[in-house]
């Protein structure tokens, strides 16, 4: 899937190959720890982070291009991805991007009109399994790596409100979109489950209730072993009914917690 070119080469002559003034930005979240996480890169000069983007070939789908970006950056194909919003404001341009990212490359960057236009950016939200990501960085980057969704760095233009739309969509679809499947390991805790819905609406939920709640929707199935990994008494796995968890999105889960 990868297509991407020679970096001088994309500055110099990347409005014959891309499409005009459009890029695709991805919000690519994980589940660690309890805590929701945002895949983000380093711009190799400069404090500046961004989240993972890229342009669209002339002749390559939208949904496509962001595809791309996807499995370059974490190496897995085949994951949840989902255009949310595109952002048009008339103040976008490539500039704060161009001070941070090319510092040693200014001749070419100078010559390259069709980057330092207008843009609107096409946003995408993914949602993965930690710890089946191998991060790597693209040509600009000098690291892509997990950050706290409450602890983000500095982030260049208006990718920090890209993050906060793709948030409050996720919090919206909670109920019809296999956001728990994607996010947790193939078997999970009742309260891993718990801390991944507070964190995504952003409150605490009483634990008897959110229990009741979800094993009344039947669609987990309990494992006999149990988790492992506490000093306490050990909790029972759960996984998810795929069959039932997805008939149950399609209609939509009833959520009241």
């Amino acid at each position: 899937m990868q297509r991407e070119l020679p970096i001088l080469e994309m500055l110099a002559k990347g409005d014959e190959y891309f499409l005009p003034a459009v890029s695709v930005d991805n919000v690519i979240f994980g589940f660690h720890q309890d805590e929701l996480k945002v895949l983000l890169l380093k711009a190799k000069h400069g404090n500046m982070w961004a989240l993972p983007g890229g342009y669209v070939f002339k002749d390559e789908e939208v949904d496509a291009a962001a595809a791309r970006v996807l499995k370059d950056r974490t190496q897995l194909a085949n994951l949840f991805l989902q255009q949310f919003y595109v952002f048009g404001s008339a103040k976008r341009t490539r500039l704060e991007l161009s001070q941070e990212a090319f510092q040693n490359i200014e001749a070419e960057l100078m010559k390259s009109k069709w980057l330092m236009q207008r843009f609107i950016s096409v946003g995408y939200y993914a949602l993965v399994e930690y710890e089946k990501v191998k991060p790597l960085p693209d040509d600009f980057s000098s690291e892509c790596s997990w950050h706290d969704l409450n602890n983000l760095p500095q982030l260049i233009f208006d990718h920090r409100e890209i993050i906060e739309k793709a948030l409050l969509t996720m919090r919206l679809q909670l109920n019809n979109q296999p956001i728990g499947y994607n996010l947790l390991p193939r078997e999970f805790t009742l309260k891993s489950l718990q801390s991944l819905y507070e964190t995504i609406l952003g409150r605490k939920l009483d634990r008897g209730n959110f229990n009741r709640k979800m094993l009344g929707y039947d669609v987990l199935d309990k494992k006999e072993k149990h988790f492992t990994g506490g000093a306490h008494k050990a909790p029972y796995l759960y996984s998810f009914n795929k069959q039932k968890y997805f008939e149950a999105l399609r209609n939509g889960l009833k959520r009241d917690f």
